[in-house]
């Protein structure tokens, strides 16, 4: 197999859509980029197949066989590879190539936007708690939450495993909230408004971090773009 040929690092910076080549080569020469954890330097080659690169310590996905789906995952379809119950999954909605696999989890009956990627390192940064990214959903609950509901919600619930997190919590219309989490419990949003009294009937994701698309429909996804894929490398911060 043919093996990856070095490439300028501007060049590659470029590529990914960080700035014109002469940008960053200013970028490089300030010192503002990291091949690995070092300083980088100007007329630096890189293998872009196995070098993290960083500028101001977020790190550029430079690796062209990493991809990032964004879904809109309809009712019904189970977040995960494969099923042994034979129902339809999220990764059987998107390219069989290259394979990749759900960041996260939506239930069964739950709506929305899905992350799948083959990147594990942004997969993990955005279902730790530490990082605190944030998911919002909006979510029609059974009868008419009451202020002492929607407080309780806000400054965190008993949900079986322990109390949930504090979460922004706004209320739509007198059925309907808008709930913004930064955990990843399983089920937790259903949990949270069990807790109150008020079981959810519909929920659909509406954001993860800073992505949102009003535009994509039930069971459509597509490639996340560059600037898009930058913006959750940001929202998760800095590598460790």
């Amino acid at each position: 197999m043919a093996q990856q040929q070095p490439e300028r690092l501007q060049k590659v910076l470029a590529r990914q859509g960080v700035g014109s080549r002469r940008n960053c080569e200013e970028l490089i020469a300030a010192g503002r980029v990291r091949v690995d954890g070092a300083v980088a330097s100007l007329g630096r080659r890189i293998d872009a197949d196995r070098a993290l690169v960083e500028v101001d310590g977020i790190a550029v996905g430079v690796r062209p066989d990493l991809v990032h789906y964004l879904l809109n995952k309809p009712p019904g379809v189970v977040t995960t590879a494969n099923d042994p119950q034979g129902r339809r999954t999220v990764v059987g909605l998107v390219a069989a190539e290259p394979r990749v696999f759900p960041v996260g989890r939506l239930d069964i009956d739950s709506e929305g936007l899905l992350l799948l990627t083959n990147d594990g390192d942004l997969a993990h940064r955005l279902t730790h708690p530490s990082f605190g990214v944030e998911k919002e959903y909006l979510v029609q609950v059974s009868g008419s939450p009451k202020p002492a509901a929607v407080r309780a919600l806000r400054e965190g619930v008993e949900i079986g495993d322990g109390p949930s997190s504090p979460a922004k919590v706004a209320v739509v219309s007198s059925s309907l909230l808008r709930i913004t989490v930064k955990e990843g419990r399983n089920r937790l949003v259903r949990r949270m408004c069990q807790a109150v009294g008020h079981p959810v009937l519909r929920l659909v994701r509406t954001r993860i971090g800073p992505l949102s698309d009003h535009r994509l429909a039930p069971g459509d996804w597509r490639r996340l773009t560059v600037t898009e894929a930058r913006s959750l490398e940001r929202a998760c911060g800095p590598h460790g």
